[in-house]
C-alpha cells in the first residue's frame, strides 16, 4: 500500500483506482495557506537564489469557472451557494476555497466510515474552510478546532506594533461518522511530576500511589508482583508502586497544544523545507486517530513528515505532492532515516524508463527538466513557467571528501536536439558565474564535436588530490542504465536525516 504519487491530488484521488472509496483510516493535509496563494517555496540560500514554485496560481479568479460548473453538475447546491456568498463578501479567499472544496470532497470519499480528517490551516482561512468542511462532512461530525501554538516567542517588535503576534495555526478535526477510531493522546510528564518518582528498586524508579478502592483480586495481584507497600500506621490504607517506565504519560486534556514547538533554523530534524512541520505533531495525530496497520493519507505531503511519522509508527501510507522536488526529497528522507528498516514503497507519476521520460518531455518539457534534476537531487533554478534559456537549469552543491570545501555545479537539461554550441554555452556560464563544474543532461546522443570539447576541457582540481571533469555529459539512456556522474559522492543540495530506523527518534542532518 505504501505509495508516493507525483501530481495534483485532485487528479490522483480521482484516477488512481488503487485508492478506493472508503479505503483510508486517517487523512491529514497541510495545504498551501491562502496567505501564500501561489504556494512559492523558497530556499533561503543567497548563493543559489533558488525559487521552487509547486504550482501556478491554480486558484486565481480566471481558473475557477470550470470548478464551479463541476460542482453544479454533481449537485452540490449548498456548497455552491456558500462559495457564491464568499465570492461577494470575501473575494480574496474565494478562488482558494473553490480549489480546496473540490479536493475536500474527494478526500471525504476516500475516508472509511470510522476515519478521521485533519486540516491544517492558518487563521486567515480557517473560519472559511470550517464552513466548507461542515457542508462536506456534516456539522455534527466536527470534533475539534485544535490550536497549535507554533512558537513560545512573542515575535519581533515590528510584528507587535499594531497587533498581537500571530504565532499559532489551526487544525480542524472532523470524522466521517460518530463511531471513530480514537486513542486518547498523552503528553510527556512535567518536570514537577517526574520528581515524584523518587524511589527505586530493581524494576526502576517509582512513586507511591495510594490504593483507595480495590478488589481482593487486585490486592492479591499487586502483592504477588511485590508492588504493595504496607501502611506505617495501623488502620491506614495500602499504597502501591507506580513505575515510571510503565507510564505512558499524562492524558492530553486540551485542544490548545503548547508543548510542540515549530522547528527552529538549526533543529536536527530540519530538512530545509520552509513549511516543514515537526514530526512530533504528526505522531500525536496519527497515534490518536489510527492503529498499527491502518492507512494514512497526506494529499499535500511536501517534505514527507506525515509519511515519515506513519512509517515509524508501523502504519501504511499514501503521499501525494505536485512538486517533483518534494517526491525526491521524501525518497531521500525515508531511505536515509530508515535504511534497511524501510518498508517497500512505490513511486507513481514519475518516469520509470526512457520511453516514459520522453513521453513526459513531449507533454511538458519543463516538467521533464524538473523531474530529471530532482532525480539527481538538484535544485531547479525555476519551476513551472520558464523564461529565456540562460544556459542553466539547475544547481547542485557537493562536499569534497576529507574537507569542508563545498563545490557548485551548474546543470543544463536538453530535451531536443543538441549541438556543439550547447557545450559552449554551458562552459560560458561556468566561467562567467564561477561554477566549479558543469553538467549537460541530454535526451539525445551528443555529437562528436561536443564530446571532444567536453573531453578537452580542463579538470577541476579539488582539495586532497580529488580531481573531476570540468564538463560532463549524460544522456537519458545512460541515466536509466545506471551511469553515475563523476562528482563528489556527498551531495548536500538536499539536506538529509541521519539513519535511525523504526521506533527511533529522527537524527541530525548532514
Amino acid at each position: 500500500m505504501n505509495k508516493l504519487y507525483l501530481g495534483d491530488c485532485l487528479d490522483v484521488l480521482r484516477n488512481e483506482l488503487e485508492i478506493k472509496p472508503e479505503s483510508v483510516d486517517l487523512i491529514y493535509i497541510d495545504p498551501p495557506f491562502n496567505s501564500k496563494r501561489n504556494y512559492n517555496v523558497f530556499f533561503d540560500d543567497k548563493e543559489i537564489q533558488t525559487q521552487r514554485m509547486a504550482f501556478e496560481d491554480t486558484w486565481s479568479l480566471h481558473s475557477v469557472g470550470d470548478s464551479l460548473t463541476e460542482l453544479d453538475t454533481i449537485h452540490h447546491d449548498k456548497l455552491l451557494n456558500l462559495l457564491h456568498a464568499y465570492r461577494d463578501i470575501a473575494p480574496q479567499v474565494f478562488p482558494y476555497l473553490v480549489m480546496m472544496t473540490l479536493r475536500i470532497i474527494e478526500l471525504h470519499r476516500k475516508l472509511k466510515a470510522t476515519g478521521s480528517f485533519y486540516l491544517h490551516c492558518d487563521p486567515t482561512a480557517s473560519h472559511y474552510l470550517k464552513t466548507v468542511c461542515d457542508a462536506v462532512f456534516g456539522a455534527k461530525n466536527f470534533r475539534n478546532e485544535i490550536t497549535w501554538k507554533r512558537t513560545p516567542f512573542s515575535g519581533s517588535s515590528k510584528s507587535r506594533a499594531k497587533q498581537l503576534p500571530r504565532n499559532h495555526d489551526i487544525i480542524l478535526f472532523y470524522s466521517k461518522n460518530q463511531d471513530i477510531t480514537w486513542n486518547s493522546p498523552s503528553v510527556v510528564y512535567s518536570e514537577e511530576y517526574l520528581k515524584r518518582f523518587k524511589w527505586k528498586d530493581k524494576r526502576g524508579y517509582y512513586r507511591k500511589t495510594l490504593l483507595k478502592t480495590y478488589s481482593q483480586e487486585t490486592f492479591d495481584k499487586l502483592k504477588s508482583e511485590n508492588r504493595l507497600i504496607e501502611p506505617i500506621k495501623e488502620g491506614a490504607k495500602y499504597s502501591y508502586k507506580q513505575y515510571l517506565n510503565e507510564s505512558k504519560g499524562s492524558t492530553l486534556t486540551d485542544d490548545i497544544w503548547l508543548d510542540i514547538n515549530m522547528l527552529n533554523p538549526v533543529a536536527k530534524e530540519r530538512l530545509g523545507y520552509p513549511t516543514q512541520k515537526p514530526k512530533a505533531l504528526l505522531e500525536r495525530i496519527i497515534k490518536a486517530s489510527s492503529n498499527e496497520g491502518d492507512v494514512i493519507l497526506d494529499a499535500f505531503c511536501g517534505c514527507g513528515t506525515t509519511v515519515d511519522a506513519a512509517e515509524s509508527l508501523n502504519r501504511q501510507w499514501i503521499g501525494i505532492d505536485i512538486a517533483p522536488f518534494a517526491i525526491s526529497l521524501i525518497k531521500r528522507r525515508l531511505k536515509d532515516t530508515y535504511g534497511n528498516d524501510l518498508g517497500k514503497f512505490e513511486v507513481r507519476g514519475t518516469p520509470t524508463d526512457e520511453a516514459s521520460a520522453i513521453k513526459l518531455w513531449e507533454q511538458n518539457p519543463f516538467a521533464f527538466e524538473d523531474w530529471w534534476l530532482t532525480e539527481l537531487e538538484i535544485f531547479a533554478t525555476t519551476y513551472g513557467k520558464k523564461g529565456a534559456d540562460k544556459g542553466i537549469d539547475g544547481i547542485g552543491q557537493y562536499l569534497i571528501p576529507k574537507s569542508d570545501k563545498v563545490v557548485k555545479v551548474a546543470f543544463q537539461v536538453k530535451g531536443g536536439k543538441v549541438q556543439s554550441k550547447d557545450i559552449d554555452a554551458l562552459m560560458g556560464v561556468v566561467a562567467l558565474d564561477k561554477y566549479d563544474m558543469g553538467v549537460l543532461l541530454t535526451r539525445h546522443k551528443p555529437t562528436n564535436p561536443m564530446l571532444k570539447k567536453a573531453t578537452q576541457a580542463e579538470q577541476f582540481e579539488a582539495a586532497y588530490g580529488f580531481n573531476y571533469p570540468k564538463i560532463q555529459i549524460m544522456t537519458l539512456a545512460e541515466f536509466f542504465s545506471g551511469k553515475q556522474l563523476n562528482l563528489p559522492k556527498n551531495n548536500i543540495t538536499f539536506k538529509s536525516a541521519a539513519t535511525v530506523g523504526k521506533g527511533g527518534k529522527q537524527g541530525g542532518l548532514l
